[in-house]
């Protein structure tokens, strides 16, 4: 069997619990190979010091964890800059918030070939290398630039944007140009596929060669989608623990008189939380029979607070969610009940199974991991109801979900008057489906399909 070799951002000590189903999926795979994780330690070392940034290798366990130090000019151009600034926004479809004109692509080119030059004397002849994400979507090409001929795959995280999108980033010939260098591409969803697919051929010229093969710049590259799912046996787990129970029932008591929703996003713009919280209120105008019963507890874990989006965001439902609370809030009743913090994980599926409904209604997504985790923390007997945007990656899955669409406010308080109003029947047999998938198409099955297909490209 091949050594695994995966690069991502930022890696994760697969040992440890807090490090999530990705990192316990990956880090399955590389103690059976001995394998190595590369990636930006999170450090960085002030400007003007002469060399570079520190290459730190260490063992955890079978695992072998190189952890590489950068500069602060480096993250502002190559993370901040190029990738947060640029990438992230576009690939949202959000090009009114991308800095197009920034200059900031020279720091992310200079980045992926450090990384290139520091991992390539770690790497051994027969290495199945997978790179992860939009950060380095130009890593595989340095790597072969200087030579390295292993096969090389690399999956996208988050959507890939139609061609007219893609084609407003300055230099997109060059970037989409850099997936040719990979023996595999994957995505999180057929949508994504087919913009790939649509873009390739317009814009590169590429020719089909195959299913989901194409051939241009004198390189062939295999396509595929491959959504990503979460650790099912691992979030059980939790749910058994104390910490999971104690909270499912301090909840259950707490909102004994309330129908409960819950959202759990990162505040990010791709989540569509304004439209939610607008729903929400939209729901109580429509629907009075919801006041002084339901209840939505909306968690927005802060993130990039540097940023004027999400400053602007944070407020705006800061304003939305005081409006509601005002408007239809009584002595013994707040709508709304909104919180800027993250919760602890662990604590997560007592949450979700305390809960009526699930509102996961993001404007954009590539798959949506909240969605699988609530349908796992459900007590089959008497599930909740998750309420799914139409445009996160995991609507092409989870087809038994009420799908909406997040833009349309009542469409969407409708849907949500309706997960309220679902009979115990229909509640079970959409989520015996639900659960069936997620179950199916678990991390383990994403990770072995991905690896499995690369190792079979010749």
């Amino acid at each position: 069997m091949s050594r695994l070799v995966v690069v991502s951002n930022r890696i994760a000590d697969p040992r440890k619990p807090a490090a999530g189903g990705l990192a316990v999926a990956l880090g399955e795979t590389l103690k059976k190979t001995g394998g190595l994780w590369f990636g930006w330690s999170g450090k960085t070392v002030p400007d003007g010091m002469p060399g570079e940034g520190k290459l730190n290798v260490h063992a955890a366990g079978a695992v072998t964890l190189a952890e590489l130090d950068l500069s602060e000019e480096d993250v502002d151009a190559y993370y901040r800059g190029y990738s947060n600034g640029v990438l992230w926004p576009v690939f949202h479809y959000r090009l009114d918030l991308a800095q197009l004109e920034s200059g900031y692509l020279s720091g992310y080119r200079r980045v992926n070939r450090l990384f290139a030059r520091k991992l390539a004397p770690l790497l051994k002849e027969d290495d199945l290398i997978w790179i992860h994400d939009y950060h380095l979507i130009p890593l595989a090409a340095e790597l072969r630039a200087m030579g390295c001929t292993n096969r090389i795959g690399f999956f996208l995280h988050i959507p890939l944007p139609p061609p007219q999108i893609l084609a407003a980033i300055p230099s997109h010939e060059w970037l989409m140009r850099a997936l040719f260098a990979y023996d595999l591409v994957g995505f999180q969803s057929e949508a994504d596929l087919l913009n790939f697919s649509h873009y390739v051929q317009a814009e590169a010229t590429a020719e089909p060669v195959g299913a989901s093969q194409f051939r241009a710049f004198n390189s062939t590259v295999q396509a595929g989608a491959f959504p990503i799912g979460i650790d099912v046996d691992e979030f059980r787990r939790l749910g058994l623990a104390r910490e999971a129970r104690d909270t499912f029932d301090t909840t259950r008591k707490e909102y004994s008189r309330r129908r409960l929703l819950i959202g759990v996003d990162r505040l990010d713009y791709s989540k569509g939380l304004p439209q939610r919280i607008r729903a929400f209120g939209e729901l109580l105008r429509e629907y009075p029979e919801n006041r002084h019963s339901a209840t939505l507890l909306q968690v927005a874990s802060p993130s990039r607070e540097d940023v004027d989006a999400y400053v602007d965001i944070q407020h705006e439902l800061e304003s939305l969610c005081g409006a509601i609370n005002g408007n239809y809030g009584d002595l013994d009743w707040m709508p709304v009940r909104y919180i800027h913090r993250t919760i602890a994980r662990r604590r997560l599926p007592g949450l979700y199974r305390a809960c009526d409904v699930a509102l996961v209604t993001p404007l954009r997504d590539g798959m949506n991991l909240v969605a699988k985790e609530f349908v796992v923390a459900q007590d089959e007997s008497d599930p909740g109801v998750l309420v799914l945007s139409r445009f996160a990656g995991a609507a092409e899955q989870l087809k038994d979900a009420l799908l909406v669409n997040p833009y349309d406010i009542p469409g969407t308080a409708q849907a949500i008057q309706r997960a309220l109003q679902m009979p115990l029947e229909e509640r079970r047999a959409r989520h015996a489906a639900l659960l069936e998938n997620v179950c199916k198409y678990d991390v383990h099955w994403w990770c072995r399909q991905f690896l499995d297909t690369l190792a079979g490209i010749r």
